[in-house]
């Protein structure tokens, strides 16, 4: 017997509509998903990928202040206000060693994110142009390696050329989503439904 069976039992002493009412509403949910599969390691590309991108902003934002050094007197850092949709045409990449686009198990997603930092003077807004490279393994969807470009908000000049940031806030912010998402601690929703 699991603890919800007994918190059922325990309270079907107390009242016993309630219980009528909680396992007519399990019931519902099990018929709801069954033959649906919304665990999240196991979703297509592009469900897992615009489930990341709706909570990317505060899984990103999370890891930042985690990383700020409070003792220092000048502190500049980026919040994310949001990231964009996902595309999944894969774009050459020159001067950087990449995986190949054709190699089996790979893909490459695109997105950008809006981001803000706090100056003495005023706030600036930043576009980062993200390249995220993922492959999916028997125990879910793993990072492989990310490129970001830098450039202003609205855009004025050209963006930075690409560097690799495997190791930046937002590439630890998605290897923290995918790792809760390999846990079935993320809800997804279908693609369509976002």
């Amino acid at each position: 017997m699991n603890i919800y069976s007994l918190l059922l039992t325990a309270s079907s002493l107390w009242h016993p509509q309630t219980t009528v009412i909680a396992q007519e509403t399990v019931t519902t949910q099990d018929k709801a998903t069954n033959g649906k599969q919304f665990i999240c390691s196991k979703q297509d590309l592009e469900t897992l990928t615009t489930n990341l991108m709706r909570d990317l902003p505060s899984y990103s934002n999370r890891i930042t202040q985690r990383s700020r050094r409070l003792s220092r007197k000048v502190d500049v850092f980026s919040y994310m206000l949001v990231a964009g949709r996902p595309e999944f045409t894969p774009l050459k990449v020159d001067n950087i060693d990449v995986p190949e686009n054709s190699a089996e198990g790979v893909e490459q997603v695109f997105f950008t994110t809006l981001e803000r930092q706090y100056t003495k003077d005023k706030p600036i807004e930043l576009q980062q142009y993200h390249r995220l490279f993922l492959t999916k393994s028997a125990s879910g969807w793993r990072m492989i390696m990310m490129l970001t470009q830098t450039g202003s908000y609205p855009a004025k000049n050209i963006p930075s050329p690409p560097r690799e940031t495997s190791r930046g806030n937002v590439a630890q912010a998605v290897e923290t989503w995918l790792r809760d998402c390999r846990a079935d601690s993320i809800k997804i929703r279908a693609a369509n439904r976002l």
